[in-house]
């Protein structure tokens, strides 16, 4: 896509959903960053079911710690990989007490560090929690990059780096969120909605869906 092309895709993006939002329930950065961890090959209604409950009794690393790993489990037993989902949450949880006074860090770098969290999970965190203009490539949104024509690459990262440089800068803010929403919803991996997409004439996807 040109420059002018990706202008008016998140143009329209934007006038459809003007501040979009992520759907994984949480309390502060902490939980965040916990809801992001569970959320690994597993869908946000699942750990939003899990997490109501358990973020009632631990909302902050120090309660986390207290509650253990073992009660943890027993929250989180619905999501898939809950036993090394535990370990690391409970681990993370450790770190953050020990090295960060509780709190959770605002760089990328010291987000990676910590046990479960990789840069996905580091980009989400940043960018909805502390603001920055991170772009946190997903299935969908790898799709969507590579389907549309907005950001092809092979990798994440290389998607991802794509629309660091393509998306324009009063966009990269919200970018992630409307991406994920537009794979999530229309966009959508085994027959996209092309008859009701907002940008679809500016799509390059070739075997575009009729009503």
């Amino acid at each position: 896509m040109k420059p002018e092309q990706i202008e008016e895709f998140f143009r329209l993006l934007a006038a459809k959903t003007p501040i979009p939002k992520g759907e994984l329930e949480f309390i502060n950065p902490y939980t965040l960053l916990v809801a992001v961890v569970l959320s690994a090959q597993a869908t946000d209604v699942s750990v939003n079911k899990a997490t109501e409950p358990l973020f009632n009794v631990a909302d902050t690393p120090a309660k986390m710690l207290a509650l253990g790993e073992a009660r943890l489990r027993d929250y989180i037993k619905t999501i898939g990989l809950f036993n090394t989902k535990a370990k690391n949450v409970i681990a993370l949880s450790r770190i953050l007490v020990e090295q960060y006074g509780g709190q959770v860090p605002r760089e990328r770098e010291a987000l990676e560090k910590l046990p479960g969290v990789g840069r996905k999970t580091a980009n989400v965190v940043l960018n909805i929690a502390f603001e920055q203009p991170t772009i946190a490539v997903d299935t969908h949104i790898f799709r969507v990059g590579n389907r549309t024509g907005l950001a092809a690459g092979k990798t994440p990262l290389a998607v991802e780096l794509k629309l660091l440089k393509r998306v324009p800068e009063k966009y990269k803010r919200h970018a992630h969120h409307w991406l994920i929403l537009h794979g999530r919803y229309v966009c959508k991996a085994r027959k996209p909605d092309c008859p009701v997409c907002v940008v679809n004439e500016l799509c390059r996807y070739r075997a575009k869906t009729v009503a």
